[in-house]
């Protein structure tokens, strides 16, 4: 069977699994625990003679000669026994379940998993498999496996412009399923004539992730095998525990990454009455500027503290990171000293599977401690005024932030130029502003926007009908979802 029909029989069977009441996100889940067993098995032949550590009772052959309800009690007991081994397969089949019930539809999936040699595959046959079901998986919004999954073109942009080298490290401290290691990697890969030790480098010793939630840490540590990065019988390069909750043990030469979103980092406890209710907790961290119960500012100050002084890092953020006051302003103040925050990508709504979600990407620099202030000045581009995006009619491509790109220019970045000009080109997307005009700001804002909205001026340009009514939704479904996170809190 060649490639295109593999990848068809894969997908087909999205449908037919689809119609008894299976989601992706399940189908994804338990073809990972039957790729991972297959791979195994025929790593443990010639040429191979490896040992997975898979124990002999639960091997492919086992699953594979049983059929109907003997299948499933045994596909069951499996899973919860290897969930119980250490390593990469502990990790693999954490919490792991049988989502099909059906015992024929499973075992057809197995008969198809085990028609094909996947270790004869090609690292980019898998990875685009898995990735195609990963992405598909993400617009699946009732499961809410789109915040783990952020937009490829947007990552691939993210790394031109970081630009990492061969035998750095690179990290991500909410990993989700491993989208930025895989844009890093075809980056290194593609863009350096790496020799074997290079390469060693590469496949093991490059990755640090962490990602808290098991289902996503499972396909991000398989997505990657797929892929080429790490071994089926090596150590997992994915800590299962909360970043936050301590300073990096290591520091890094990048950090790219897009924490989750939600505002507040909370915990569910147990009360006196015997209800459960949220309870916001803070990071009691000595190397963090300030303390607060603000995720995301507690992650742009986690990701300064994880890199090396002369580190890089890219990293999603919603808005209010830019404006919001009290400690939103220190992280801001300390981050325009300690760092150079060179450039800011404004980004529009309708590009992540979170609805209306108005996001930026912060790109800055790590320093040595000095004293005079390590920002100069600050690249804006804004790519959200008079941007129009939806997932479905008008998703974001990597050709769109091409321009971005150009000017950002990641060969040298001292050497840029400015499209705005107050009267030459005001409508210009590419501006500067010097660290003295930021921090003369209001609480130093970086909350800055310059281009007048067409929508506001020229009723002849609108988007099309489906785009503005898309967006609309977009905007409705935001608010309701704002509305739910209050109702949430004010019930306690």
């Amino acid at each position: 069977m060649n490639t295109a029909s593999i990848v068809q029989k894969i997908w087909s069977y999205c449908d037919v699994l689809r119609d008894v009441g299976v989601s992706y996100g399940d189908y994804l889940e338990q073809l990972t625990y039957l790729l991972f067993l297959k791979m195994a098995d025929e790593y443990g032949k010639p040429p191979y003679n490896r040992d997975i550590g898979i124990p002999a009772e639960y091997a492919w052959p086992e699953l594979k000669k049983r059929r109907g309800a003997e299948l499933e009690s045994f596909y069951v007991k499996l899973l919860r026994e290897l969930g119980r081994q250490k390593g990469m397969l502990g990790q693999i089949f954490t919490k792991a379940q049988n989502k099909i019930q059906d015992p024929a539809m499973l075992y057809r999936i197995i008969d198809m998993i085990d028609k094909e040699q996947w270790t004869m595959m090609g690292a980019d046959v898998k990875g685009e498999i898995y990735e195609g079901l990963l992405a598909k998986n993400a617009e699946d919004v009732k499961s809410g496996a789109g915040q783990y999954f952020t937009p490829r073109p947007l990552i691939r942009a993210m790394v031109e412009c970081v630009r990492p080298e061969a035998g750095r490290t690179i990290a991500d401290p909410a990993c989700g399923t491993g989208g930025f290691f895989l844009g890093a990697y075809d980056f290194i890969s593609h863009s350096f004539r790496l020799n074997k030790a290079q390469k060693e480098f590469l496949k093991f010793k490059t990755f640090y992730g962490n990602e808290i939630v098991a289902n996503t840490r499972r396909l991000a540590l398989m997505n990657m095998l797929l892929h080429g990065i790490g071994d089926i019988d090596a150590e997992p390069s994915i800590d299962p525990t909360d970043a936050l909750i301590a300073p990096p043990k290591q520091t890094f030469d990048y950090v790219l990454t897009n924490p989750p979103f939600g505002k507040k980092s909370s915990i569910t406890i147990t009360n006196g009455e015997g209800k459960a209710e949220r309870e916001d907790f803070t990071y009691n961290r000595q190397d963090f500027w300030v303390t607060t119960s603000n995720k995301q500012l507690n992650f742009v100050q986690h990701v300064r503290s994880m890199l090396k002084t002369t580190g890089k890092a890219a990293i999603v953020v919603p808005d209010n990171v830019l404006f919001e006051g009290g400690a939103g302003e220190t992280v801001r103040r300390k981050l325009l000293e300690t760092t150079d925050l060179h450039t800011i990508l404004r980004l529009p709504t309708g590009i992540f599977y979170a609805h209306g979600v108005k996001a930026n990407i912060l790109f800055f620099d790590n320093r040595p401690a000095a004293k005079q202030p390590q920002t100069k000045e600050v690249w804006f581009y804004d790519y959200r005024t008079n941007v129009h995006h939806t997932l479905k009619k008008k998703p974001l491509r990597f050709e769109d932030l091409q321009e971005f790109i150009e000017l950002y220019n990641p060969a040298n970045r001292h050497e840029r130029n400015e499209t705005w000009h107050p009267k030459k080109n005001p409508e210009g997307r590419w501006r500067k502003f010097s660290y003295e005009e930021i921090i003369g700001r209001d609480k130093a804002s970086l909350d800055i926007l310059w281009l007048k909205d067409a929508n506001l001026t020229d009723l002849d340009n609108l988007p099309e009908p489906e785009v503005l009514a898309e967006e609309i939704i977009e905007n409705i479904e935001a608010a309701l979802e704002s509305f739910r996170k209050i109702a949430t809190e004010l019930e306690g």
